[in-house]
């Protein structure tokens, strides 16, 4: 298992002072990056292989989002690596290390030169501890809905370099930012609602210049958020579960 203690920056809060669900996504991404920098499997490894991992899904459940200026621990480990996937949890406890929020995440391992899934390199099973899964319900990696929802258009959103990440698309976490908005504009308050799971199914990449359509509908446990080309097929799917669903 790989570590590392922080503290919740004002920087990373909402109005109501609580660290923001895109921060949440990046204390996740950091800690792993980091594991795997550690490791010297990192980026500039990866880059040298011409490989690179992106993600497939993200569930995230919360039980208490952290406040401003509270200190935090940031756990990571792989449970699995199966084919050209490898499955990863992630947990942010508090400071005596009770859970706050747990992640389940799968990651594609990709050719960055034919931009197709690879094979596993002996590295990751050498040096990546597994641990056995976090006792956590996990979901499908596909986010299933309805086809009978009826879903709203929200305002388009234009892909700039601000956006972007190191291997040149929206970095996984800037949707879930972009998807808040729409949220936002779909329920028709300036204050996003309760969420205790937080679901994210990534479909296909945007890149500079692209324009995102995000598109609306609510559920009978929540919210559905795509964020769609201009055909509307979805760039990428965010579910948020409301509380009292999880209840």
């Amino acid at each position: 298992m790989y570590s590392f203690d922080a503290r919740v920056r004002y920087s990373e809060v909402d109005p109501s002072l609580t660290l923001t669900y895109p921060a949440i996504i990046n204390y996740f991404q950091d800690c792993s990056t980091f594991q795997s920098e550690d490791l010297g499997i990192g980026v500039s490894f990866l880059r040298k292989q011409h490989r690179v991992w992106v993600i497939s899904s993200w569930q995230i459940d919360i039980y208490r989002k952290p406040k401003l200026s509270e200190r935090i621990l940031v756990k990571t480990w792989p449970y699995d690596f199966k084919g050209t996937l490898g499955m990863r949890n992630f947990l942010l406890c508090d400071a005596l290390g009770a859970p706050l929020v747990s992640a389940n995440s799968v990651w594609v391992h990709l050719n960055t030169d034919t931009k197709l899934p690879a094979k596993l390199l002996p590295e990751y099973e050498t040096l990546y501890q597994k641990e056995p899964p976090f006792p956590m319900e996990y979901l499908p990696r596909k986010i299933a809905y309805s086809k009978d929802l009826t879903f709203q258009g929200a305002s388009p959103i234009l892909v700039t370099s601000a956006q972007l990440d190191s291997n040149g698309h929206v970095n996984n976490e800037k949707y879930v930012e972009l998807a808040l908005p729409a949220l936002c504009e779909g329920i028709g308050s300036p204050t996003l609602p309760s969420i205790k799971r937080l679901r994210v199914e990534y479909k296909k990449e945007a890149l500079l210049g692209d324009v995102i359509y995000p598109r609306f509908s609510e559920t009978e446990t929540g919210y559905l958020v795509l964020l769609c080309n201009e055909s509307f097929a979805p760039y990428v799917i965010v579910e948020f579960t409301k509380s009292t669903a999880l209840s």
